[in-house]
């Protein structure tokens, strides 16, 4: 907001410019009538601003953006209902005062319409994040293992990894189990021959 001519004083707005560029730097602001004279009050700071929505049980309403001032006299605020309307923009009306130094009013404007997200079936659940904990915890206990061996055994190349002929037996293990299970559920198949044989007496 600038000033064509005779700019206002703006009263408790130093790091806004100082009082000869009020409006140039403030985000809220109010203009009072004293001794005749218009003077601009900063009720609401850009780092100050709260959003929240005005109903969570249909957050199609609209949000809430609340601009705040601390001041050494007052502590100022100014409450904005942005109500959604997806035709266009309408208002403000008008601007009610509460308190000393606190204002609201409402207007109606696209961006106050939620985007409802779906997260239901998104993410990976408690078995993403169980394997994400196995997998780090892993990492952690080779890494330990590989730093123990190299700085405070003195091992080096491959024979680096820790427990390695488990690792390298590992694929072969599963191999043993998965066919004992096989086995197990589908019964010995044509060309198996037990070890033991019928005796007859």
């Amino acid at each position: 907001m600038i000033f064509n001519h005779d700019p206002p004083i703006c009263a408790d707005c130093w790091d806004c410019g100082g009082p000869k560029h009020c409006g140039m730097k403030c985000n809220a602001l109010v203009a009072n009538n004293v001794g005749g004279y218009h003077v601009c009050t900063a009720i609401g700071r850009g780092p100050k601003i709260d959003v929240d929505i005005i109903d969570k049980k249909n957050p199609h309403t609209g949000v809430i953006v609340k601009m705040s001032n601390s001041g050494p006299k007052y502590n100022c605020s100014l409450a904005v209902s942005v109500l959604c309307n997806l035709n266009g923009v309408q208002g403000p009306q008008a601007l009610e005062r509460l308190g000393a130094c606190d204002y609201v009013t409402e207007l109606k404007h696209p961006s106050g319409c939620a985007i409802i997200i779906n997260v239901h079936g998104g993410g990976w659940g408690w078995f993403g994040t169980l394997l994400i904990i196995v997998l780090c915890l892993f990492a952690a206990y080779l890494l330990a293992g590989i730093v123990y061996r190299f700085f405070f055994l003195g091992i080096r190349g491959i024979d680096i990894i820790p427990n390695l002929d488990f690792w390298v037996s590992l694929p072969r293990r599963t191999q043993s189990l998965c066919t004992s299970l096989v086995r197990k559920f589908k019964g010995p198949s044509e060309g198996y021959r037990s070890s033991y044989s019928p005796v007859n007496f």
